[in-house]
Order: C-alpha cells, then sequence, then structure tokens
C-alpha cells in the first residue's frame, strides 16, 4: 500500500511594533502606515499583559489623519478606548521624526481629544529628538454639559476640593478635564497611600460614570509637586502627562502652586506651564525608545 505524505501550511500574521516610554509611562507603538490592526481593544489587553504579553500600559497607534499631520490612537490596558495622553503624544513625535515619516519638528497631531500641537526639539549634530513640548489645549474646571466634562454627573457643574469620605479618610476632590477625565486629591505623604484600594474606588465613584483617572498630589513647594498616579483601566502607572499638567492646574487655582511648576513622578519629571491668559498648558519632557519587536497576532 502506498503512504502518502501530507504537508500542514500553516500562516503566521506578524506584526511589528516598538515599545517606547516616557517618564515611564510606557505604550506599544504600531505604526498604521506599514501594519494593519483589526481589533486594537482586544490587542491591546493581550498586547499589554505584563506576563503573557510585550508588557505595558497599553496600545498607541500612529496613523495618517485628514485634520493634521498624524493621528494618534490609544488603547489602555484594559483595552478601553484612551481620549488624550501627553506621554504618549510625546513618544509619537520622537518616533514620527526619528523613523523618518516627517522632517517636521512642529507637529499637529489629531487625537480623540483634537489637534495636539507638538514642538520638537532636535539635537543638530545627532538628529535625535532631545525634548517634546505639547501643547495639551484647554483645562476645563466648569462644565457646560458639553463635550469632555461630561465625564462627570450633570447635577454638578464643578468640583474643587469637593470631599468625599471613605470610612475614616476624608479626600478633597478637585476634577479637571484635559480632554480626558483626573480627578486630583491634595495630600501629605503619598508614599505611604494604598493606591490600589484608593485609586480604584474613586475610579469608579457614581459621579465619574465613565470613569477617571486619579492624581494624588504632595506640594513640595509652589513651584514643586509630587504626584502617584492611578490611570482608569491600566491601575499605577509611573507617569501620565495629562494628569501632571491636572495637578498643576488643579495646585494654580486652589492656591496650592504656581502655574508653572516640576512635576515629579515615579518615572520622572515633567515640566508644565499653564498659560492662564491664553488658555492653553503646556507639557515638556523626553522620551524614549525601549526595544523593537514582532508580535504573532
Amino acid at each position: 500500500m502506498e503512504s502518502r505524505k501530507c504537508f500542514f501550511h500553516i500562516k503566521i500574521f506578524v506584526m511589528k511594533f516598538e515599545k517606547m516610554h516616557a517618564a515611564g509611562n510606557d505604550y506599544v507603538y504600531v505604526n498604521l502606515f506599514e501594519e494593519n490592526v483589526d481589533n486594537p481593544a482586544a490587542l491591546s489587553r493581550k498586547i499589554s499583559n505584563r506576563n503573557f504579553g510585550v508588557g505595558s500600559d497599553g496600545l498607541v497607534l500612529i496613523g495618517p489623519s485628514e485634520n493634521g499631520d498624524f493621528y494618534m490612537h490609544m488603547f489602555n490596558a484594559d483595552g478601553s478606548e484612551g481620549m488624550m495622553c501627553g506621554n504618549a503624544a510625546r513618544c509619537v513625535g520622537k518616533y514620527v521624526y526619528e523613523r523618518e515619516l516627517t522632517d517636521k519638528t512642529e507637529i499637529d497631531l489629531e487625537t480623540r481629544s483634537g489637534l495636539k500641537h507638538l514642538s520638537l526639539k532636535v539635537n543638530n549634530h545627532s538628529n535625535k529628538v532631545e525634548l517634546v513640548r505639547v501643547n495639551m489645549g484647554r483645562a476645563l474646571i466648569t462644565s457646560d454639559n458639553k463635550g469632555p466634562m461630561d465625564f462627570f454627573q450633570l447635577s454638578l457643574n464643578r468640583m474643587i476640593d469637593y470631599p468625599v469620605q471613605f470610612e475614616e479618610h476624608k479626600y478633597r476632590i478637585t476634577f479637571i478635564s484635559m480632554g480626558n477625565p483626573h480627578a486630583v486629591i491634595f495630600m501629605n505623604d503619598i508614599s505611604r497611600l494604598d493606591i490600589k484600594k484608593i485609586g480604584a474606588r474613586i475610579e469608579h465613584l457614581e459621579h465619574f460614570p465613565e470613569r477617571t483617572n486619579v492624581e494624588f498630589v504632595e506640594v513640595v513647594n509652589s513651584k514643586q509637586l509630587n504626584i502617584r498616579v492611578w490611570e482608569r483601566g491600566s491601575g499605577e502607572t509611573l507617569a501620565c502627562g495629562s494628569g501632571a499638567c491636572a495637578a498643576v492646574v488643579a495646585g494654580a487655582i486652589t492656591g496650592r502652586c504656581k502655574p508653572k511648576a516640576s512635576v515629579r513622578l515615579k518615572g520622572g519629571t515633567l515640566e508644565v506651564d499653564w498659560d492662564k491668559n491664553g488658555d492653553k498648558v503646556y507639557l515638556t519632557g523626553d522620551a524614549h525608545f525601549v526595544f523593537k519587536g514582532e508580535f504573532l497576532k
């Protein structure tokens, strides 16, 4: 009896990516000019897993834009869609310049919370991006029940030092929208805070039907803040650019700090400048490539 050989052909789909971080806030970046992503929410959950995936705070897709130079589409580690991240925006600026997608040092980046302008400081000798300044746009404090301030219940027009009681502790929340929601809490000795317990509870307060990021802020002096960040959908992260901006704005409107201050996070230090006259917030910091890789989809 004649024997027959059987051959199985398995087609493997491989996606190229790069991991980057800014102040320790790490994301996986995918270039949609070269790659295709069908289900980014599921991919973000899979690729962000620090035990079984690449490990990151989420997924960022870089693609073409009809309204700006590039489009940034971001997803948190749990697959939920993010509207804006200052640290990710700085990484995108470095990526598109150093990977030769553009030769511009002034870039308009489209995000779900609108266009954000990036200014790149490039080393003339190495042609590497050393710093990126992001125009984060307006900081919204009072709700007009339209757009980004619908993050919290319409019965509250604003939250400034708003008291919330958990067991024996009272926390005062100042809510700031940077295109994404932030609950800023000023307190002492943030290093001893049980952030996993308290951050999760505040993220899911009934006041925030779409959940919120939470910043726990310790005032060093009028020009320096220390903060720990609880990001909705990701848990504690080493940094959050929009959260740093929200912390400075909240500190300025409550008289705790100047509108221009350094913000020290677990992953590094960022510079924030709130131009109250121009009603803009600027975030400045560096960004770094970590490694390249291929991921089996």
